[in-house]
């Protein structure tokens, strides 16, 4: 059993590694030189830590973001973290082995489902597996289920949502890329076809695509992607930094003046997106090859369902644009929610990027910029109402003052909650 515990805590929850196995494993496979396998496997792991560095640079940026947001408007609320749930239940609930046990039974269904089913996804974002079997060990313990039955339910609920998520989603991915070669592992999902497949389809039609700004010649310089998001990042950071005040802002930023540390925020934010990139492309470069041995011997004609930053580099404007509209969305939803007996929900700047950046490359595929200024609010009033409707079950199970964050983890806890739990109640 110890050994077992070390592979499944101290090998499978690392996403590089797990890639870099999968990596591994489909290039031996195909048969290919000792060299080529190794370079593809420290490539894929290389690939994958230059986006997860990225991502925290990104996260680092947007938590500094987030405090000076709070004091500078005021806002006293939850703040959706599912890092938080997740270490209160292997902490104070004793789920840690049940979670780590469900996190291996999700990938190992994930496997059987994409066999054995028309759904041909391996989903390959490790960190989204991890919350989504937190999330099926603890509403499936508080609906009855324990030691085995436990793993196993939550395994499967898990499992079926790795493969129906990116099958889901795939129509506007293959969109998007061009290709079918790359699915989406993220478990946002449900909130991106809201968004793209309802709202923005209908409010969109006929309005061209945010990749297709024209800028005036003395504004070709917002063509590049990165000066394009510093234009909006700069002044959201240092006009907020002035509402939350030079007495918390300097807690914040130390020996600097807070206004320049704002600035200097904002820019470390692009310089996260900058690396963000770097990552996909050398990722993308070695799995996409690599996956061909799995697809071919394990799970014929299986794509492999990368996390949301991928399709990042296809529609840098959308991301950009879906990131604020959400925002948006998310503001108004936190003062909306309350009037109907919800928690205020904080925005979570993390998920606002990358679930809004992502919905904005969706809405765009569907809808063009209409789609995504209108769809973009309506995915940030949604991402915030499934929340809120989870907080009084966390309440009931101990978990005060949180709740969940991406729609696709918080549908399958409202799933147990709401139906699981009823039925075993039903039978005693």
């Amino acid at each position: 059993m110890g050994v077992i515990d070390f592979i499944i805590n101290s090998i499978l929850t690392q996403a590089s590694i797990t890639i870099a196995l999968i990596a591994f494993a489909g290039l031996l496979l195909q048969r290919k030189p000792f060299g080529e396998i190794l370079s593809g496997s420290f490539k894929t792991m290389l690939g994958f830590l230059v986006l997860s560095a990225g991502s925290s640079i990104i996260v680092g940026s947007l938590l500094y973001f987030g405090d000076i947001f709070s004091e500078g408007f005021g806002m006293e609320g939850i703040v959706p973290s599912i890092e938080a749930i997740n270490g209160q239940a292997m902490n104070d609930l004793g789920l840690g082995n049940q979670i780590a046990l469900t996190f291996l039974a999700i990938f190992l269904f994930n496997i059987i489902l994409a066999r054995f089913t028309k759904w041909k996804y391996i989903f390959l974002t490790g960190q989204a597996l991890l919350w989504m079997a937190t999330m099926t060990t603890v509403f499936g313990s508080a609906a009855g289920f324990s030691g085995l039955g436990l793993i196993l339910v939550g395994g499967l609920v898990g499992g079926i949502f790795a493969v129906a998520m990116p099958a889901i989603a795939q129509p506007i991915v293959r969109k998007v890329t061009g290709t079918d070669d790359i699915a989406l592992g993220h478990f946002c999902t449900i909130g991106y076809i809201f968004a793209a497949g309802g709202v923005s389809k209908i409010t969109g039609k006929n309005s061209d695509s945010t990749e297709n700004i024209k800028f005036p010649k003395g504004l070709g310089f917002l063509s590049d992607t990165y000066l394009s998001v510093a234009i909006v990042m700069v002044p959201l950071y240092v006009i907020t930094a002035i509402f939350a005040g030079a007495e918390f802002g300097s807690e914040l930023s130390g020996d600097v003046n807070y206004i320049v540390y704002a600035f200097l925020q904002a820019v470390q934010f692009v310089v996260g997106v900058y690396v963000l990139l770097a990552g996909v492309r050398l990722l993308l470069a070695e799995i996409v090859p690599a996956f061909r041995g799995i697809a071919l011997k394990v799970v014929p004609d299986a794509k492999p369902a990368l996390d949301c930053p991928v399709l990042f580099p296809y529609a840098p404007n959308a991301v950009t644009a879906g990131f604020i509209t959400t925002t948006i969305g998310t503001v108004i939803a936190m003062f909306v929610l309350p009037w109907f007996g919800l928690a205020m929900i904080l925005p979570g700047m993390l998920t606002n990027f990358f679930a809004g950046g992502t919905a904005g490359i969706f809405m765009n595929a569907v809808g063009g910029k209409r789609g995504v200024l209108i769809g973009g609010i309506a995915h940030g009033f949604f991402i915030t109402l499934l929340p809120a409707l989870l907080v009084p079950h966390f309440n009931n199970l101990g978990f005060v003052n949180t709740t969940a964050t991406d729609v696709d983890t918080v549908t399958a806890g409202l799933f147990f909650e709401w139906l699981i739990h009823p039925i075993m109640n039903l039978f005693g």
